[in-house]
C-alpha cells in the first residue's frame, strides 16, 4: 500500500497537444530505404525545430517536453504553455514533409494527427524521461481515419477546441493564419478499432509553410 501510494505521488501528469508523425508505407519499404528515410526524416525536423527555437528565442523544453519513436515515426509531446500550437505545428510538419517527398521518389508522405489530451511522464529502465497514457492512445485512433487527403492534418475536437483558445490569445497568429489561408474541414464522426466514438477534422494550408511557435514577445514569424 505504502508502494502504491508513493508510485501514484510521483505520477506526473500534463493536459496538452500530442502530435503523432506516421510514415505513410514504412513497413513496405526495404530496410534501407526504411534506415535512409527516418535518418533523413528525423535529422530533416530537428534542424527545422532548430530553426523555429531560434526565431522564437526558446530553448527545446519550453516547445518540447518529449519525442516518442513508433518505429515509424514518432510522438511530439509539446509543453502545455503552449496548448493549442499543436496544430500550426502539424501543418508546418505537413509543409516539410512535401519538400522531402520531392527528394526520395518512394517516400509517399506522412500522416499527422493531433490530439489534446493526458499524459504521464515516468523513468524508463534506461533512466530516460518517457510517456504513457490516454492522450497518446486517443491520439493514434485520429490517425484510423480513413479519408486523410495529401497536405492534411486530422485534428480531434478537444486539439481543435485548444487551437482556437490559442488563436484568441496570440492575434497575431490569427491573423498569420487567414494570409496562409488556413482552411478546416467539417467535423467527422467516426469509431476506432475499440468502436469508440471519435470527432475531429482536417486542416491545412493552402499557402503552406513553416510557423514558428510564440516568442517571449508573442510575435510569429513565418519561415519560407
Amino acid at each position: 500500500m505504502y508502494n502504491a501510494q508513493m508510485t501514484k505521488e510521483k505520477t506526473k501528469e500534463i493536459f496538452t497537444d500530442i502530435v503523432l508523425i506516421d510514415i505513410i508505407n514504412f513497413s513496405k519499404l526495404t530496410d534501407s530505404q526504411q534506415y535512409e528515410i527516418i535518418n533523413f526524416l528525423t535529422k530533416s525536423y530537428k534542424r527545422m525545430i532548430e530553426k523555429m527555437l531560434l526565431n522564437s528565442n526558446m530553448t527545446l523544453s519550453k516547445l518540447i517536453v518529449g519525442f516518442i519513436s513508433t518505429g515509424d515515426g514518432f510522438f511530439c509531446i509539446l509543453n502545455p504553455r503552449l496548448r493549442g500550437y499543436g496544430a500550426i505545428l502539424g501543418v508546418s510538419f505537413n509543409h516539410f514533409s512535401d519538400q522531402i517527398s520531392k527528394r526520395f521518389s518512394y517516400f509517399q508522405g506522412v500522416r499527422i494527427a493531433v490530439h489534446t489530451g493526458t499524459v504521464s511522464e515516468f523513468t524508463d529502465i534506461l533512466g530516460h524521461s518517457n510517456y504513457i497514457g490516454h492522450g497518446l492512445n486517443d491520439c493514434s485512433r485520429y490517425q484510423e481515419f480513413k479519408n486523410f487527403t495529401i497536405s492534411t492534418v486530422m485534428i480531434s475536437d478537444s486539439a481543435f477546441n485548444e487551437l482556437k483558445g490559442f488563436l484568441q490569445r496570440h492575434k497575431d497568429f490569427h491573423k498569420l493564419l487567414i494570409e496562409r489561408e488556413f482552411k478546416h474541414s467539417e467535423t467527422y464522426i467516426f469509431r476506432d478499432k475499440h468502436n469508440k466514438e471519435k470527432k475531429g477534422c482536417l486542416v491545412w494550408l493552402r499557402k503552406s509553410g513553416i510557423i514558428t511557435p510564440p516568442n517571449i514577445y508573442f510575435n510569429s514569424i513565418m519561415s519560407k
